[in-house]
């Protein structure tokens, strides 16, 4: 996966559409580049500010499609967003969105406060910062949060289902985009925690798997030399004398030593071994993501590119189709040669 700079990411949001391949392709990047939230949600807001209108809605979705997809691996993404929203929304409102682009914004919202994406006044300041007419006095909320709350203990809130619908493998979200209601896919809270490694950083972990005790062929010849009576109880009874009862005990003393340093040294490896086991885990997946949205960009351009071949077809069957000039018959009938542009202001 690419490395993260800002003039990459740049390039990445001129090249969005409103596709959901697209966004989603965006945003597994971002999300894999987590530890960079600050500068992503800070050019995503600056680049926002130079697109056209048409394309600010595509830069929402980008932002939901992050926020919601980066929420089991942290909070970064949410709190850093969180902070330009505000913004962000009364940007479309004043360069005048029309009632579609303002319903799927408040579809975003409704879909944020339903998971709770973001708090009540949050999502409160959004609606107001997409359309003023959405304020609501503080009394009338106030009653509403109340008038929310379950009265029947059966009938739960919204948490239940969600809980139910997460044991899904995926959780759909229908969204509109330019018009097209597309299927936002959510990878399952099955799907563990952690951002996929750099390949630097999994290559110098699986290294230094190679020095672990479980290759340290010293120590383990060390331990398989050491003499019977240091771990058969029953070979005590041959001690035939106090000087050699002092010499067991001092090589028993050298054993627990080895050993204990020897098992700490193995514990350690196991939680390495863990570690890097979790990271190959989350690197492959991220592997299997990309090379999905990667087998999917193949088939749609391997469609232009068919599409192409026929138009080269047709423009070369067109040309052959023509008559070749040099081989028409001459019509001028031995006339004069038109007069040039000079000789017609010399007149």
């Amino acid at each position: 996966m690419a490395g993260f700079t800002e003039n990459a990411l740049i390039r990445k949001l001129q090249d969005l559409n409103s596709s959901q391949q697209s966004i989603q392709t965006l945003s597994l990047w971002l999300i894999h580049h987590r530890k960079h939230h600050a500068a992503v949600v800070k050019t995503w807001y600056k680049e926002l500010l130079k697109v056209k209108d048409s394309k600010q809605l595509t830069f929402m979705y980008l932002a939901n499609d992050v926020i919601q997809n980066s929420k089991k691996k942290g909070p970064e993404y949410g709190k850093e967003f969180g902070e330009v929203l505000v913004d962000a929304f009364k940007l479309m409102a004043k360069t005048g969105i029309n009632t579609k682009t303002k319903h799927s914004l408040h579809r975003i919202l409704g879909i944020w406060e339903e998971r709770g994406v973001y708090d009540a006044n949050k999502i409160q300041e959004y609606k107001v910062a997409v359309d003023p007419n959405d304020a609501i006095p503080s009394k009338v909320s106030k009653r509403k949060s109340i008038d929310t709350e379950p009265k029947d203990p059966e009938k739960k809130p919204k948490l239940e289902s969600r809980e139910k619908g997460e044991k899904r493998r995926y959780s759909e979200t229908k969204v509109e985009v330019d018009g097209k209601i597309e299927t936002h896919i959510t990878l399952s809270p099955k799907t563990p925690p952690g951002d996929p490694p750099e390949p630097e950083e999994l290559i110098k972990a699986l290294l230094e798997l190679e020095s672990s005790a479980s290759s340290d062929e010293a120590v383990r010849e060390r331990i398989a030399s050491l003499p019977p009576e240091v771990s058969e109880v029953q070979l005590l009874s041959k001690l035939e004398d106090k000087e050699a009862a002092l010499n067991l005990s001092t090589v028993v003393n050298s054993a627990v030593e080895l050993l204990a340093e020897y098992n700490l040294r193995l514990a350690d490896e196991l939680d390495k071994r863990r570690k890097v086991a979790g990271m190959l885990r989350d690197f492959a997946q991220a592997q299997r993501d990309l090379a999905k949205h990667a087998e999917a960009r193949l088939e749609e351009y391997n469609i232009k590119l068919q599409k192409l071949y026929a138009v080269k077809a047709e423009v070369k069957s067109h040309i052959e189709s023509l008559p070749d000039v040099s081989r028409l018959p001459d019509v001028t009938g031995g006339l004069a040669p038109l007069p040039s542009a000079g000789d017609l202001f010399s007149i």
